[in-house]
């Protein structure tokens, strides 16, 4: 354990990665602060010298994931050209699902305060779906002006599908699933048609 009156570096980040060790290991029922000071071993009262009760330490760790996420979605569209459409996009839909991903919102989604303290941290512009929907629009937008998408795509659309099912993952979906990363293949392939594919009859 990390002795008294040594500082630890990056403390947030400690605790964070401690906590999503702890769900893979326990599920949402084992995590709690103790549990969490344990796995990084740490002082018990470590956890509330830096966040004001559990449910503000889930709420900041969800922000915290999602603002990591919308960083590194955002260059995406400056990417378009390059590599594989399909590939890019299942590459970042595996980064929004997250290794943790649905054990983390299932957590969040069981405490209310957790789930309203989030709500209100987007509402007033913290990073959260909306802006990695945005960056995947623009992305496929970007493709199609390359031709690489079909020119009757309707991107924003193609977006929304993609961003909404790695949500429905993430809430119903399982961290040990060996299925996720075949569904989001799939999932990709039904999605973006190739360019030479026939528009849609009206």
């Amino acid at each position: 354990m990390s002795p008294r009156g040594v500082a630890i570096v990056d403390v947030r980040e400690r605790l964070f990665a401690a906590a999503e060790r702890v769900l893979a290991r326990e599920g949402t029922a084992g995590l709690t602060n103790r549990a969490v000071t344990a796995e990084a071993d740490c002082a018990k009262g470590l956890l509330y010298n830096h966040f004001a009760d559990l449910d503000d330490f889930i709420a900041q760790l969800v922000l915290d994931r999602f603002e990591r996420l919308a960083a590194e979605v955002r260059p995406l569209p400056e990417q378009a050209g390059h590599g594989d459409v399909r590939e890019n996009l299942f590459r970042v839909a595996l980064a929004m699902l997250g290794t943790q991903g649905p054990a983390l919102t299932a957590t969040a989604m069981s405490r209310q305060v957790v789930v309203e303290r989030v709500r209100q941290a987007w509402e007033a512009g913290a990073p959260g779906p909306s802006a990695v929907e945005d960056a995947l629009a623009r992305y496929l937008e970007a493709e199609q002006r390359l031709g690489r998408i079909p020119a009757h795509a309707d991107c924003g659309m193609l977006a929304l599908a993609l961003a909404g099912t790695v949500h429905h993952l993430r809430m119903h979906g399982s961290t040990q699933s060996d299925d996720n990363p075949r569904l989001i293949h799939r999932l990709v392939a039904a999605l973006i048609a190739g360019p030479d594919a026939p528009a849609p009859s009206a």
